[in-house]
């Protein structure tokens, strides 16, 4: 994480707040007003209650995840599979161990930054740390993000999300009367952040996902407390344990969709060792924002358009703005009905979030929901184009079926009538600088 900043503050990416901010709403309150504007990077350098500066809205938009990986905007489905792909077949290993570091630092929880969000936040939460830990009877290595309350020194309570690979990991110790070792990774690499938001075969190593983005291994060291393998590349590092048959009321928290989770009870993560790099500097994510979910959107976009790819041809691009339940299909139309048999492919691509589903044509912006809307309204009928399946579960925490049901939406032109929806455009409008004329 430490050379991207360094990168991003030689390219004008980085603002630094020099004055000291408060971790309770101040320090969320600044980043969403830079949001709102220049969605830098930002830096605290002074964050009252700790020494410990914090950085946030890293990855704040799909031009920095398409850069980490090599990729252009348009080709983020594409690449994302391809290291998927790879990560199932490194020809090396993707772990190099090394020896522990000799200047890491020993500190309590409460020493590093304890930061509230929102208004009816319980209390401080960590919502950028990546849970390392280990399949209880494979061995597998899996990095997955959780939010985790801040309790005391020796206490998290964490929320694992049942349709996550540390939700099973956990229910199998407990099976067998056993806490689970893990670690919480804050301030990590890059490729540690991207494998810890990708979805891969219960079989398969997010280390390798990390190691395939890289080009190369990823250097670990041993924990203290467990066989587990720490990056190198870490910030502040956090041992523990998620215990067995505990659960501690956890929340409310303000979550990704915008609205508050109520309380509920959830697992305890007992705090065994902290420590940190000399000079570290924490990782915070606000909740909901671009930096939250420009990855949740960009690899459902990428596992949707993988699950196409297998069953309909004609797959351009997908995207899923302005939110993660919307997915919009970038098609070259093949045959009638084409965009109906998408529609209905796409259904199953996410069963979580593919809630909404458009498809469009090659020449719409999937980016811009205004002109994925234009093209809904101006190239056919409304109700032969609408597609509404009820009573089909959807995000899996819905206790209430909220998420329920599907809306598919057809906004390609007719087959075989491309030349009627030519779009007007004015020559040279692409070239003029109005410098010259004003």
């Amino acid at each position: 994480m430490r050379e991207l900043i360094n990168q991003l503050k030689s390219q004008d990416e980085l603002l630094i707040v020099n004055r000291e901010v408060k971790p309770d709403y101040e320090l969320a309150a600044v980043t969403r007003a830079v949001q709102r504007s220049s969605n830098k990077t930002i830096l605290f350098e002074q964050v009252s209650g700790t020494k410990i500066p914090v950085v946030t809205n890293v990855y704040n938009n799909r031009q920095r995840l398409c850069n980490i990986m090599g990729s252009e905007p348009n080709q983020f489905c594409e690449r994302w599979n391809e290291l998927y792909d790879c990560a199932q077949a490194l020809d090396y290993e993707p772990i190099q161990i090394i020896d522990r570091p000799p200047d890491l630092v020993g500190c309590q929880l409460s020493d590093i930054p304890l930061i509230t969000y929102h208004s009816r936040d319980a209390c401080a939460y960590f919502t950028s740390a990546i849970f390392l830990a280990k399949h209880p009877l494979t061995g597998i290595d899996n990095l997955s993000f959780h939010r985790g309350m801040y309790v005391s020194d020796t206490e998290v309570r964490v929320r694992l999300g049942s349709s996550h690979d540390l939700f099973r990991y956990q229910a199998i110790a407990e099976k067998q009367g056993d806490a689970i070792d893990a670690v919480m990774l804050i301030g990590g690499d890059p490729e540690l952040f991207l494998a810890a938001g990708a979805t891969l075969p219960e079989d398969s190593s997010e280390i390798a996902f990390a190691s395939a983005v890289k080009d190369a291994p990823i250097p670990c060291y041993k924990a203290i407390n467990s066989d587990l393998l720490i990056p190198v590349s870490t910030e502040i590092v956090v041992e523990g344990r998620i215990l067995p048959n505990v659960k501690r009321p956890e929340g409310p928290f303000g979550e990704f969709m915008g609205y508050y989770v109520e309380v509920g009870d959830n697992n305890v993560f007992e705090v065994l060792s902290v420590y940190t790099k000399p000079t570290p500097t924490y990782h915070s994510l606000l909740c909901g924002s671009n930096e939250d979910v420009s990855l949740l959107e960009a690899r459902v976009a990428a596992k949707t358009y993988r699950h196409l790819n297998k069953v309909v041809p004609g797959i351009i691009d997908i995207a899923c703005v302005p939110s993660v339940m919307n997915t919009t299909i970038k098609i070259k139309q093949q045959y009638e009905g084409h965009a109906r048999q998408v529609l209905m492919a796409a259904f199953g691509g996410h069963l979580d979030y593919n809630k909404v589903c458009i498809v469009v044509d090659e020449d719409i912006n999937i980016f811009d929901l205004n002109e994925v809307m234009w093209a809904f309204a101006t190239r056919g009928r409304a109700d032969t184009r609408t597609m509404v399946i009820p009573d089909v579960p959807g995000f899996y925490r819905d206790i209430h079926k909220d998420h329920w049901g599907r809306l598919g939406l057809d906004a390609t032109y007719p087959f075989g009538r491309a030349a009627e929806f030519e779009r007007k455009f004015i020559p040279g409008e692409d070239d003029i600088d109005l410098n010259d004329y004003v």
